[in-house]
C-alpha cells in the first residue's frame, strides 16, 4: 500500500512542476543601444551616468602586411584573365626531341659527313665546338614561335627538319603544320671541315 501512496505523491509532484505560466524576470533588462534617458527633473543639474558593467573594446593592432596581396590572401576584385592569357602565349613548349634546341641554325657549322652509311649522317658543331651527330628526319636548331591568327589562338613552335644528307651539304625544311598551304622554307648547310672559315666571319 506505501508504494502506492508514494508512486501518487510523486506523480503529484511532477505535475504540479508542469505550470503554464512562464516564469518571470527578476532584474530589469537594461536599455535597448540608442534609447534615450529621461530628462532631469528641472533644477536638478545632469550627470552623465556610464554603465558600470560596460569596459571600452581592447584595442586591435593593424599590420599593413595583413593588407599586402599574396598567395593565401588574395584580392577577390582582382581579374586575373590576362595572367592566364599571357601565360598562355609564353608556354609553347617543343613536344619532339630537338638536336642542338639552343642554338640558331646560322650558329652551327656542318664538319662532317658519312654518305656510305645507312641511314647517312652529318656531324653539326655548336659555337662551344661540342660536336652532335644527326640523320635524315631528326629535327634540328632553336624553334621559331608562331603565333597562331586572333587574340585567342595559342602559340606553337616550328623547327627545321634534316632532309637530305648530300655529299657536300644537308638540306634542311621548316614546315608549317597549321598552315599545309604555304610552302616549306628549305636551308642549306655547307660542309666546313675543321679549321676552315668562312669570309666575313
Amino acid at each position: 500500500m506505501s508504494s502506492r501512496l508514494l508512486l501518487a505523491l510523486l506523480a503529484l509532484t511532477a505535475l504540479s512542476g508542469c505550470g503554464d505560466e512562464p516564469a518571470k524576470p527578476t532584474a530589469i533588462p537594461p536599455p535597448p543601444p540608442g534609447a534615450a534617458f529621461p530628462a532631469p527633473a528641472p533644477g536638478v543639474a545632469a550627470t552623465p551616468v556610464a554603465p558600470a558593467d560596460t569596459q571600452p573594446p581592447p584595442k586591435l593592432e593593424i599590420v599593413e602586411a595583413e593588407f599586402n596581396e599574396s598567395e593565401r590572401s588574395r584580392d577577390p576584385f582582382r581579374s586575373f584573365a590576362e595572367t592566364f592569357r599571357e601565360e598562355t602565349k609564353g608556354a609553347a613548349k617543343s613536344q619532339r626531341e630537338v638536336v642542338l634546341s639552343k642554338f640558331a641554325i646560322d650558329e652551327l657549322r656542318l664538319i662532317g659527313i658519312v654518305t656510305r652509311a645507312e641511314p647517312a649522317k652529318a656531324m653539326l658543331v655548336d659555337p662551344g665546338g661540342t660536336g652532335y651527330v644527326v640523320q635524315r628526319g631528326q629535327f634540328v636548331g632553336k624553334a621559331d614561335v608562331v603565333q597562331a591568327a586572333g587574340r585567342t589562338g595559342a602559340s606553337y613552335e616550328i623547327n627545321w627538319r634534316v632532309d637530305r644528307i648530300r655529299d657536300g651539304d644537308i638540306v634542311l625544311i621548316r614546315e608549317d603544320p597549321q598552315n599545309p598551304d604555304v610552302p616549306s622554307a628549305t636551308r642549306v648547310i655547307p660542309l666546313r671541315p675543321e679549321g676552315t672559315d668562312v669570309a666575313g666571319k
